[in-house]
């Protein structure tokens, strides 16, 4: 890679690390031996602005090959469910899944209505055949800034 390169990389690299932020993993299940490990995930950006995007990029590990599947989305807020969503896995990833290690990418803009504060997050990630992968729950946090600002 040539210099120009490499500083563009560097910029880039260090740009993405300045706005997103690494949080908290907790397993659903902590005594279940599930088949994707769940190494960490990034959000960007951290706190989240009502009515932009939001990057959510997962680090995982799969002891099996995953030629489809879905994710199982639920929010709460203060405990109140308030959010759910599923989504194809090969639409966060490409499949298949080989065996090893693997990024879920999964971006949407928060409304420009909800609320500031503190939410949790629920992932359950399923299989073709409908056997639970793995299930975890992360925080995050939507900013205090107003989205009417921007219109």
């Amino acid at each position: 890679m040539n210099t120009v390169g490499s500083k563009f990389l560097f910029l880039f690299s260090t740009l993405f690390l300045l706005h997103a932020k690494a949080t908290d993993v907790h397993y659903c299940d902590k005594k279940a031996n599930y088949a994707v490990e769940v190494k960490g995930v990034q959000i960007s950006p951290d706190p989240i602005a009502r009515g932009h995007p939001a990057t959510f990029t997962i680090s995982a590990a799969t002891s099996q090959e995953l030629p489809r599947g879905k994710l199982v989305i639920d929010v709460s807020y203060f405990g109140w469910h308030v959010y759910s969503e599923t989504d194809d896995l090969c639409g966060e990833s490409s499949c298949p899944i080989s065996v090893g290690d693997f990024v879920l990418s999964h971006s949407q803009v928060l409304p420009g209505i909800a609320p500031p504060g503190s939410y949790s997050l629920k992932m359950k990630l399923y299989d073709g055949n409908k056997n639970e992968l793995t299930c975890f729950t992360f925080g995050f946090d939507i900013g205090f800034g107003s989205s009417v600002a921007d219109m």
